[in-house]
């Protein structure tokens, strides 16, 4: 998202994203992404992530497009599988 493939392009124009709200939403994946690596912020990322997700089944249901919901549900699913398992390296007290 963040470079600008044409497949991203064209797939996010169709909902009218510019360039820049494309590299936006490609900054805010990568720094969700980024936000998993460390135990603290390991929920701020993953709710980033989550939101993310959300936001593009939200706008493939607008469009009445099923087939592209089915595709990222169940990494909306991952995702908050998850959230619930915790990090890994967590302290559990």
């Amino acid at each position: 998202m963040f470079i600008g493939r044409a497949e991203m392009v064209e797939m996010f124009s169709k909902w009218n994203f510019s360039g820049t709200g494309l590299k936006m939403n490609g900054a805010i994946t990568m720094v969700s992404a980024l936000l998993i690596l460390y135990p603290k912020t390991f929920l701020w990322g993953n709710f980033l992530m989550a939101a993310g997700i959300l936001l593009i089944i939200c706008l493939h249901l607008l469009d009445k497009e099923l087939k592209g919901m089915v595709v990222e549900l169940p990494f909306l699913l991952l995702n908050l599988m998850i959230i619930y398992m915790q990090h890994p390296l967590a302290k559990n007290n």
